[in-house]
């Protein structure tokens, strides 16, 4: 489903290139679990976000369903990005003005969705979450649990087959972020792929496979189940 081929992302500083990724080649497919560590500044929210196509890469290829990314008009891209994509990220992002239920329901509203088919849709989104309780309640009337929670609704309102979570437990603490992960591991199991950058050894461990990544590249590929004894964070262990 991902295909990563040769990919760069380059930026100039003082008119020389600073690789934020470099040469990332990697195959992600439909169903897979991934987590992405590293230090900071290692390219972890770069790969993510090129992924996502929040960004292009300025090298290599980028093929999602097998269609080559970078040929994609804006427009296009802001169709797959609704239809195919959804983003958690550690800031939630919810509207402050709005209520849980307006937050979520919001993708809709661009994508064109009937007035009469959405309140529906967000009704099960949020009973998902467990928030049915919650849905009138403004962002500042609710924990970071929920707000989470609310986040991951809105990120599923779409239906989309591909989960990408940027440090999704980063402002939770440990019992709210067991709970954020286990809702997004609920969504896995129904079948879509769930990419998580994280800097938490207790997140990525869950995960099927961990990328390591170093100075932009990844430096090493291995299981979540043996990430405790390859002595990660601290940095990979031997050769890539």
């Amino acid at each position: 489903m991902i295909e990563l081929e040769g990919v760069s992302k380059i930026y100039q500083m003082g008119g020389r290139p600073l690789y934020a990724l470099r040469d990332v080649t990697e195959t992600i497919e439909s169903g897979d679990y991934v987590a992405v560590m590293g230090p900071s500044g290692s390219g972890k929210s770069t790969l993510l976000n090129v992924v996502g196509c929040l960004d292009r890469p300025d090298e290599g290829r980028y093929r999602l369903d097998g269609r080559d990314v970078g040929s994609l008009s804006d427009e296009e891209l802001s169709r797959l990005r609704s239809r195919t994509l959804g983003f958690v990220f550690q800031t939630f992002h919810l509207i402050p003005r709005l209520t849980a239920a307006e937050n979520v329901a919001h993708p809709m509203i661009f994508a064109g969705v009937p007035r009469a088919e959405r309140a529906g849709r967000v009704a099960r989104a949020l009973e998902a979450v467990g928030l049915a309780d919650r849905a009138d309640h403004r962002p500042s009337e609710l924990s970071g649990g929920e707000r989470q929670r609310v986040a991951i609704a809105r990120a599923t309102i779409m239906q989309p087959r591909v989960m990408l979570a940027d440090e999704p437990t980063g402002n939770l603490d440990s019992a709210a972020g067991r709970q954020v992960m286990e809702l997004l591991e609920s969504l896995r199991s129904q079948g879509r792929t769930l990419v998580t950058v994280t800097h938490d050894p207790e997140v990525a461990r869950r995960a099927e496979r961990v990328l390591w990544m170093r100075d932009g590249a990844i430096a090493r590929r291995l299981r979540g189940r043996d990430l405790a004894q390859a002595g990660l964070p601290a940095g990979p262990p031997g050769p890539p």
